[in-house]
């Protein structure tokens, strides 16, 4: 059955919202593509005053009726080449109930009007290389891997923990 999708940009302040976010993010956090760990009782208790103190972020939501089914968590950066800002998608989640009935598609399109709405000059994310169903649907709506010369080759995605 087809959902009937209500997509909303997230309220930070609301707690329906917040419950669903982070339910949704902690649902990604335990499937093997986030990690297969549960979020820490620090994530869950701290991010919803987190997500809201940074003007800098913002999330899609995604829900069918009442039931949330899809998220996307996005960070505003910036583009020195472009000197403008650039939008990172960095969180996509569809619950599994949910999945194969465009909902990410549709969120990424509202967050792309969102970037827009911010002056951003492109939308930037990373995937798992094994994750082909999303590399599919991200390629599907104009994403491409990044390089600037093709002698170069394509960039790769790094990181570097820092102890707190």
């Amino acid at each position: 059955m087809q959902a009937q999708l209500n997509l909303v940009q997230a309220n930070y302040a609301d707690a329906a919202h917040m419950a669903a976010l982070l339910g949704l993010l902690d649902g990604y956090a335990r499937d093997p593509m986030g990690g297969g760990e549960p979020l820490s009782a620090f994530a869950l208790q701290n991010l919803p005053a987190a997500l809201a103190g940074r003007p800098t972020l913002f999330s899609v939501l995604a829900f069918d009726s009442t039931l949330p089914v899809g998220l996307i968590n996005c960070v505003e950066g910036f583009s020195t080449f472009a000197c403008q800002p650039l939008v990172n998608v960095h969180d996509v989640v569809v619950a599994a109930s949910h999945r194969g009935q465009g909902i990410a598609e549709k969120m990424l399109v509202k967050v792309e009007a969102i970037a827009r709405e911010r002056g951003a000059c492109k939308l930037t994310l990373e995937v798992l290389s094994g994750n082909h169903s999303a590399q599919k649907l991200y390629r599907r709506v104009g994403f491409d891997n990044y390089q600037l010369d093709p002698g170069m080759g394509q960039a790769q995605f790094m990181q570097k923990w820092l102890s707190s």
